[in-house]
């Protein structure tokens, strides 16, 4: 879509993942078996043909970079275009810039040299499958200067202080951005953004000394500017914090939310790694469980999740679980409500329980 421009903006998003983010951003946690969270919005933004993506990152990214590589894996490996990892530029002694703002002014050539004249701005943590090619389509024929994409949803979507909810009047324009815990609009830190006017608010924001974009530049000219809302209305996982990437994996485990994520008539792009099928040795028992090739299951796995690589030894009882990539689990080893970043070690007749909303979680590289 050469008329639309990305750029999935991760320097507004906190580390809120404890371990699991330790030594990586919270773009490149692992999720759902086989996948990092950044695969979702980015496969998203593919399927709408849209092939100018820009990552702002600013710190732990080595993780996100070798995941993302070239781009080669979502089609994004082009001569122009393609795929664009920008953290800030600290070399320019006059940047006055601050906050995310300095990713948009010190990568101000990534916007000057693309051909679309418009801007899809987006974070990682909203797993959707959100249809950007409808958003873009309502965009253009609302003449609409800023479009929104929220979710109505009168559940908590998440718990976190830190979400956010906007105000929509009668006629779908967006007025103003609360914390509202009874505000049933979740905003999904999705929009799209004419690129004249992304570009003017930037430097209006850097002049004034602000910090962020949509908060501080967009929001607060929502009387000027033609601010439309998008309704969502398909499978939505908020992963702010711990508690949320627990429960956001186990509901997985379910038939209704696995097929709404990973079965739509789109297909889910992540990086390509071959392993071979995964091995049930005699004796094993695996069921209720979401397991990745290359794993080798002698003991027990109930209600799981086990990402590749994974070897479970006889006598081994995993239940309520999230084993990442290359762990083993030694025999008579027994995990209940835990996460295992990957290549954990753990050896012989160990126990680690956690609790249902809480789980236990240790952070990579690990030998107990």
């Amino acid at each position: 879509m050469k008329r639309l421009m990305g750029v999935i903006n991760l320097d507004a998003e906190q580390d809120l993942l404890g371990e699991l983010t330790y030594f990586r951003c919270g773009a490149a946690v692992p999720f759902g078996g086989r996948y990092r969270l950044i695969d979702f919005v980015l496969s998203n933004m593919v399927h709408a043909q849209i092939s100018e993506i820009a990552v702002f990152t600013r710190r732990k990214y080595r993780s996100l970079m070798d995941h993302l590589g070239n781009g080669k894996a979502w089609d994004l490996d082009h001569v122009k275009g393609g795929l664009f990892i920008l953290p800030p530029d600290w070399n320019d002694p006059t940047d006055i810039s601050k906050g995310e703002l300095q990713h948009f002014h010190n990568n101000r050539d990534f916007f000057a040299r693309g051909q679309a004249d418009h801007v899809l701005i987006t974070g990682s943590q909203h797993v959707s499958t959100v249809d950007f090619e409808e958003v873009f389509t309502q965009h253009l024929n609302t003449n609409a200067d800023v479009t929104v994409v929220y979710q109505h949803n009168e559940k908590m979507v998440t718990d976190t202080p830190f979400s956010k909810k906007i105000t929509i009047d009668k006629t779908g324009h967006v007025r103003d951005l609360t914390n509202d815990q009874k505000n049933p609009n979740y905003y999904m830190n999705m929009y799209i953004i004419k690129k004249d006017l992304l570009l003017e608010l930037v430097d209006s924001c850097i002049a004034r000394g602000k910090s962020f974009l949509f908060e501080e530049g967009i929001i607060p000219r929502a009387d000027k500017l033609n601010i439309r809302s998008y309704a969502y209305k398909g499978y939505l996982a908020v992963i702010d914090s711990l508690s949320a990437y627990y429960q956001q994996s186990m509901k997985l485990l379910s038939d209704q939310h696995f097929e709404e994520l990973f079965l739509s008539k789109k297909p889910l792009l992540t990086k390509i790694k071959n392993e071979p099928p995964t091995v049930y040795k005699r004796g094993s028992n695996a069921t209720n469980s979401l397991i990745a090739n290359g794993c080798v299951i002698e003991g027990k796995v109930s209600n799981s999740i086990l990402f590749r690589g994974v070897k479970v030894e006889r006598g081994a009882v995993i239940e309520n679980s999230v084993i990442m990539q290359r762990c083993v689990i030694k025999k008579g080893t027994v995990l209940k409500n835990v996460v295992l970043d990957k290549d954990i070690t753990l050896t012989p007749n160990k126990t680690l329980i956690g609790a249902d909303k809480q789980p236990y979680v240790v952070a990579k590289r690990k030998v107990i």
